[in-house]
């Protein structure tokens, strides 16, 4: 059974995560620039990379992510330690920037819906990283 569920955590998030990322490769530099913008709210230190090419690099690293969680060379913990700073870094936005979560800074507003659901993708790196076996 092992086998069906690793199939199955890294098989759905590793194609949704490759797909958002090919999607973002060669992206026009002014969504490029607000994607950055979004990001540096969780991560300030994004800011200082070159703005016209932020997504396209953001593309390539959700890809190579993605690539990781549906290799089935690649190990559990490899593939669920990339997931895992990944959706953190994700995480970190959500809870940065006060307008995405109601007055408790916990639950999502509107705004923050479409990044609070990327818990889902902590989750399933930490239970990859902490599995074991291949």
């Amino acid at each position: 059974m092992s086998f069906i569920s690793d199939a199955i955590l890294r098989g759905v998030t590793g194609a949704f995560i490759t797909n958002s990322g090919v999607g973002k490769i060669g992206m026009p530099a002014e969504y490029s620039a607000g994607i950055q913008q979004a990001a540096a709210t969780g991560i300030p230190a994004l800011a200082k990379l070159p703005s016209d090419k932020f997504g396209t690099w953001l593309g390539y690293a959700e890809t190579a992510i993605g690539a990781s969680l549906l290799a089935p060379f690649v190990s559990n913990k490899l593939a669920g330690a990339a997931l895992t700073a990944f959706s953190g870094g994700l995480l970190s936005m959500y809870f940065r920037n006060p307008e995405n979560t109601e007055a408790d800074g916990i639950r999502p507003s509107q705004e923050g819906m479409a990044l609070s659901k990327d818990v889902f993708m902590l989750a399933i790196g930490l239970a990859l990283m902490t599995k074991g076996g291949k």
